[in-house]
């Protein structure tokens, strides 16, 4: 997602240590995990929120489904795999069957 390397997050604790001091630090660590927790408990109480709003159809829904990148992804991938069905169709019907000879036009070559 960030793209960050082991490299990148030595740099960034080797700072943090430097700037705010190894005193402070475990404080701050704690503090984030505390942020990052409550931030969950908020998205998953959202999304219980919305399955309940939405009744039990909806009773599997995940907030990743409706990120409209998947949803367009998802469209374009059937998409294309009902053009490759068509297409593998249409090259069964266009085969021949075993033992003919295509047609051969003369005036053609």
């Amino acid at each position: 997602m960030f793209d960050v390397g082991l490299m990148e997050l030595a740099v960034i604790a080797l700072v943090a240590v430097l700037v705010l001091g190894p005193d402070k630090l475990p404080d701050l660590a704690r503090q984030a995990a505390q942020l990052l927790h409550r931030a969950r408990g908020l998205a998953n109480n959202a999304r219980d929120e919305l399955r309940n709003e939405l009744g039990p159809d909806y009773a599997d829904l995940q907030l990743r489904d409706l990120d409209p990148r998947a949803i367009v992804r998802k469209h374009i991938t059937e998409a294309m795999a009902e053009v490759d069905r068509e297409q593998a169709e249409q090259a069964e019907r266009d085969r021949l069957p075993e033992g003919q000879v295509p047609p051969y036009d003369v005036d053609a070559t």
